[in-house]
């Protein structure tokens, strides 16, 4: 097996599924009982968040447990929106945001927000002048991804929060769940209030993910109900879920040093697409982070592409996971600029540190194949 859709999940850590299932199986306590074994899970919590506000540099009173980038995006966004909607109801964001957050943004404006969806360029880059003119004064938020999980584009996250610095109204939300151990993002320096992550991109389980919110930051709760998450994000956390997601972060980062190999597989992969006839590479040369590869067969169905390099158990995908299933062209390719047949035909590549030189080389052989006889169906 070839897996090359690291971009859409990870394979969680051998050590990372021992530990959940040593958590799950003793410390089963709700964390909220009072009794030795809710305190047992409790404290288990305590010391995750610890561990993980540890290797990010904040403190463990920043760090909010969620299920998840798609709950943690709603929760940065509908919070603040709502929190600060007194002062103003005017918001900002890019046109090439993940699902989660284009979806909460408008929903926002169906209550009444006032939403600027700022353009990209032809490489999916954002103008911090372009976010600097778009501001007013009724501004509360601006929100962006930081490595576009479809092309790669690493937005100038550092840049645009020294900005907002000059703005102390406006918070700053920034999607990180695609850069975590794969691009560097220090949350202190880049001027950033919130900021979302998801244990399965970096080898944890789904369904665990954690929320940073600046300390003395106060934003509204999407539901209500126990005292869980300082009553920002209510229900029984989900301990082992929790405290394997410390330990994938803890490796993950350890990897990181890596990340140089990453970029090179990434350039060779790069190289070897431009010499296949009827392949062209939609992520950009420069700022762009080491582990995803855009390319498009335009004309060709990528579903196509997909299954047919599933036959030989290679694994890529189309866009998004949580937009895959939606036979529409990419909003993100759309949004640089690319045909309609060239943003309808996207395929993505992503890698981790496992991914080997030997496994492109096999992707490339089999897309040497597969690729000449769909066009000549196309074309005939």
């Amino acid at each position: 097996m070839i897996y090359l859709d690291n971009s859409a999940t990870t394979k969680p850590y051998k050590e990372v599924i021992e530990t959940f299932s040593t958590v799950a199986s003793t410390y089963f306590g709700n964390p909220s009982s009072l009794h030795s074994l809710g305190m047992q899970a409790e404290g288990l919590i305590g010391e995750s968040r610890n561990r993980i506000a540890h290797l990010l540099g904040i403190k463990a009173n920043e760090i909010i447990f969620t299920s998840g980038g798609t709950e943690g995006n709603n929760i940065a966004i509908k919070g603040a929106a709502k929190a600060k909607q007194s002062r103003g109801k005017h918001l900002i964001t890019t046109q090439v945001e993940h699902a989660s957050v284009h979806e909460a943004f408008s929903q926002l404006e169906k209550e009444g927000f006032d939403v600027t969806y700022v353009p990209v360029d032809e490489n999916g880059m954002i103008s911090v002048e372009r976010i600097k003119n778009e501001i007013r004064s009724d501004t509360i938020l601006v929100s962006m991804i930081h490595v576009n999980n479809e092309t790669g584009a690493i937005l100038p996250v550092q840049k645009i929060g020294e900005l907002l610095k000059a703005y102390p109204q406006i918070l700053f939300h920034v999607d990180h769940v695609q850069g975590v151990s794969k691009v560097p993002l220090d949350l202190k320096d880049s001027g950033i209030d919130l900021c979302t992550f998801s244990a399965h991109k970096f080898h944890g389980m789904k369904g665990n993910g954690f929320l940073f919110v600046r300390e003395g930051l106060r934003i509204d709760a999407l539901f209500h109900g126990g005292e869980q998450e300082g009553r920002l994000r209510a229900g029984t956390e989900n301990v082992a879920g929790i405290v394997a997601m410390a330990k994938a972060l803890r490796l993950a980062t350890e990897s990181a040093s890596k990340s140089w190999q990453l970029e090179k597989l990434r350039q060779y992969l790069v190289n070897e697409l431009t010499t296949l006839e009827g392949v062209v590479v939609n992520s950009p040369d420069d700022n762009v982070a080491p582990h995803i590869v855009n390319f498009s067969i335009p004309g060709v169905k990528p579903e196509v592409v997909v299954q047919s390099l599933t036959a030989k158990e290679i694994y890529v995908s189309t866009k998004s996971a949580c937009s895959s299933k939606v036979s529409e062209p990419s909003r993100v390719l759309l949004a640089m600029g690319l045909s309609e047949e060239r943003a309808n035909s996207g395929i993505r590549v992503s890698f981790s540190y496992e991914t080997t030189q030997t496994e492109i080389d096999q992707f490339i052989s089999q897309l040497k194949i597969i690729i000449p006889e769909l066009l000549e169906v196309v074309n005939s």
